[in-house]
Protein backbone atom coordinates (compact mmCIF):
# COMPACT_ATOMS: atom_id res chain seq x y z
CA UNK A 1 0.00 0.00 0.00
CA UNK A 2 2.47 2.35 1.30
CA UNK A 3 4.87 1.48 -2.17
CA UNK A 4 1.96 2.49 -4.16
CA UNK A 5 1.33 5.67 -3.00
CA UNK A 6 5.15 6.69 -3.24
CA UNK A 7 4.30 5.52 -7.36
CA UNK A 8 1.06 7.41 -7.50
CA UNK A 9 2.97 10.78 -5.79
CA UNK A 10 6.02 10.46 -8.10
CA UNK A 11 3.72 9.94 -10.97
CA UNK A 12 1.88 13.16 -10.10
CA UNK A 13 5.16 15.03 -9.47
CA UNK A 14 6.28 14.03 -13.00
CA UNK A 15 3.16 14.61 -14.68
CA UNK A 16 2.44 18.13 -13.56
CA UNK A 17 6.04 19.05 -13.64
CA UNK A 18 5.79 20.63 -9.98
CA UNK A 19 7.07 19.28 -7.03
CA UNK A 20 9.06 20.17 -3.87
CA UNK A 21 10.63 23.69 -4.56
CA UNK A 22 8.00 24.17 -7.45
CA UNK A 23 4.88 26.21 -7.83
CA UNK A 24 2.49 26.81 -10.13
CA UNK A 25 1.86 30.86 -11.16
CA UNK A 26 -1.10 31.05 -13.37
CA UNK A 27 -2.56 33.78 -15.53
CA UNK A 28 -5.58 33.28 -17.35
CA UNK A 29 -5.07 29.84 -18.90
CA UNK A 30 -1.65 30.62 -19.13
CA UNK A 31 0.30 28.17 -16.39
CA UNK A 32 4.17 28.12 -15.44
CA UNK A 33 5.97 25.66 -13.12
CA UNK A 34 8.16 27.81 -11.22
CA UNK A 35 11.05 26.83 -9.24
CA UNK A 36 10.82 28.63 -5.84
CA UNK A 37 13.44 30.91 -4.26
CA UNK A 38 12.92 32.42 -1.09
CA UNK A 39 15.95 31.54 0.87
CA UNK A 40 18.67 34.76 0.61
CA UNK A 41 20.84 32.32 -1.20
CA UNK A 42 18.48 30.87 -3.21
CA UNK A 43 17.34 34.21 -4.67
CA UNK A 44 21.07 35.51 -5.06
CA UNK A 45 21.63 32.45 -7.44
CA UNK A 46 18.17 32.92 -9.69
CA UNK A 47 18.30 31.78 -13.16
CA UNK A 48 22.07 32.28 -13.66
CA UNK A 49 24.05 30.30 -15.33
CA UNK A 50 20.96 28.48 -17.37
CA UNK A 51 21.33 28.20 -21.11
CA UNK A 52 17.65 27.70 -21.42
CA UNK A 53 14.26 27.71 -20.30
CA UNK A 54 11.40 26.34 -21.05
CA UNK A 55 8.24 28.07 -22.46
CA UNK A 56 6.26 26.68 -19.26
CA UNK A 57 9.08 27.17 -16.51
CA UNK A 58 10.17 30.15 -14.41
CA UNK A 59 11.45 31.13 -11.31
CA UNK A 60 9.47 32.40 -8.05
CA UNK A 61 10.93 34.65 -6.01
CA UNK A 62 9.44 35.09 -2.23
CA UNK A 63 10.46 37.82 -0.23
CA UNK A 64 9.33 37.74 3.20
CA UNK A 65 7.58 41.40 2.81
CA UNK A 66 6.57 44.07 0.45
CA UNK A 67 9.38 46.39 -0.88
CA UNK A 68 11.62 47.78 -3.74
CA UNK A 69 13.45 44.43 -4.28
CA UNK A 70 15.73 45.34 -7.60
CA UNK A 71 17.24 42.47 -9.54
CA UNK A 72 20.13 42.09 -12.15
CA UNK A 73 21.21 39.84 -14.95
CA UNK A 74 24.32 38.86 -13.94
CA UNK A 75 25.67 35.94 -15.29
CA UNK A 76 22.10 35.15 -16.92
CA UNK A 77 22.26 33.88 -19.94
CA UNK A 78 18.83 34.23 -21.48
CA UNK A 79 16.50 37.05 -21.95
CA UNK A 80 14.17 36.87 -19.09
CA UNK A 81 10.73 39.14 -18.38
CA UNK A 82 10.44 39.84 -14.85
CA UNK A 83 7.59 40.08 -13.07
CA UNK A 84 6.72 42.30 -10.12
CA UNK A 85 3.85 41.56 -7.88
CA UNK A 86 2.25 43.08 -4.65
CA UNK A 87 1.63 41.06 -1.67
CA UNK A 88 -2.25 40.54 -3.44
CA UNK A 89 -0.47 38.89 -6.50
CA UNK A 90 -1.01 42.05 -8.66
CA UNK A 91 1.68 43.52 -11.31
CA UNK A 92 3.40 46.08 -10.00
CA UNK A 93 6.02 46.23 -12.61
CA UNK A 94 7.54 44.45 -15.66
CA UNK A 95 10.75 44.87 -17.34
CA UNK A 96 10.11 42.95 -20.23
CA UNK A 97 12.77 40.92 -22.22
CA UNK A 98 15.84 42.22 -19.90
CA UNK A 99 19.00 41.70 -21.84
CA UNK A 100 21.76 38.70 -20.13
CA UNK A 101 24.85 40.58 -18.59
CA UNK A 102 28.30 38.38 -18.32
CA UNK A 103 30.50 41.69 -17.44
CA UNK A 104 31.41 42.95 -13.88
CA UNK A 105 28.99 45.99 -14.66
CA UNK A 106 25.77 45.21 -14.62
CA UNK A 107 22.89 47.18 -14.07
CA UNK A 108 20.16 47.04 -11.50
CA UNK A 109 16.37 46.91 -12.26
CA UNK A 110 14.37 48.87 -9.96
CA UNK A 111 10.83 48.10 -9.73
CA UNK A 112 8.71 51.50 -8.98
CA UNK A 113 6.74 49.94 -6.58
CA UNK A 114 6.90 47.72 -3.59
CA UNK A 115 6.16 44.16 -4.38
CA UNK A 116 6.35 40.67 -2.28
CA UNK A 117 6.82 37.77 -5.39
CA UNK A 118 9.12 38.05 -8.76
CA UNK A 119 8.57 36.00 -11.35
CA UNK A 120 11.13 35.07 -14.18
CA UNK A 121 10.07 34.04 -17.37
CA UNK A 122 11.56 33.60 -20.63
CA UNK A 123 11.61 37.33 -21.98
CA UNK A 124 8.56 37.96 -24.50
CA UNK A 125 6.30 35.82 -22.44
CA UNK A 126 4.47 38.65 -20.58
CA UNK A 127 3.71 40.14 -24.32
CA UNK A 128 3.22 36.35 -25.78
CA UNK A 129 0.40 36.34 -23.24
CA UNK A 130 -0.82 40.00 -22.89
CA UNK A 131 0.37 40.11 -19.02
CA UNK A 132 0.23 43.88 -18.00
CA UNK A 133 0.81 45.75 -15.08
CA UNK A 134 -2.65 45.64 -12.88
CA UNK A 135 -3.53 41.79 -13.63
CA UNK A 136 -3.48 39.48 -11.07
CA UNK A 137 -1.71 36.36 -11.12
CA UNK A 138 -2.82 33.05 -9.32
CA UNK A 139 -0.75 30.93 -6.99
CA UNK A 140 -1.10 29.59 -3.65
CA UNK A 141 1.22 30.75 -0.83
CA UNK A 142 2.31 28.23 2.33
Amino acid sequence: MKRSLILIFASIVLLCGCGPGMKEVCFKENCFNAELAVTPKERARGLMFREELDADRGMLFIFDSEGIHPFWMKNTLIPLDIIWMDKDKEVVFIKRAAQPCRDGTCPLIHPTKKAKYVLEVNGGTAENIGLNVGDKLSFDVE
